[in-house]
């Protein structure tokens, strides 16, 4: 049983095992369960990569919470012409639980 596997979402690849509580970019779906294609997997003497996505492997999470990040202070200054410019961003995010990692 492989121990840890590399997920891509969001455009951004995560290595994850099982137990493991992870925010990612927010996820349009407002179901529970999903399913993750696999890029890699392995443990600690053997990694198999996919040419992309491993064949018959996927990760399986459950959704805990949608959310906002912290705020982030934006500021552009030009000296000499009176030129302030201040905004905020807060990214949306989905926090999840990997439940297991089945490979078939």
């Amino acid at each position: 049983m492989p121990q840890f596997a590399v997920i891509k979402t969001g455009g951004k690849q995560y290595l994850v095992s099982p137990g493991l509580k992870l925010k990612i970019e927010k996820l349009p779906s407002t179901e529970v369960k999903i399913l993750f294609d696999v890029l890699a997997l392995g443990d600690e003497s053997v990694l198999n990569a996919g040419k992309p996505i491993v064949s018959g492997a996927k990760v399986e999470a459950e959704v805990l919470r949608e959310g906002r990040a912290d705020k982030v202070i934006i500021q552009h200054y030009h000296s000499k012409t009176r030129y302030r410019k201040k905004k905020g961003h807060r990214q949306p995010f989905t926090e999840i639980l990997i439940k297991e990692i089945v490979v078939k």
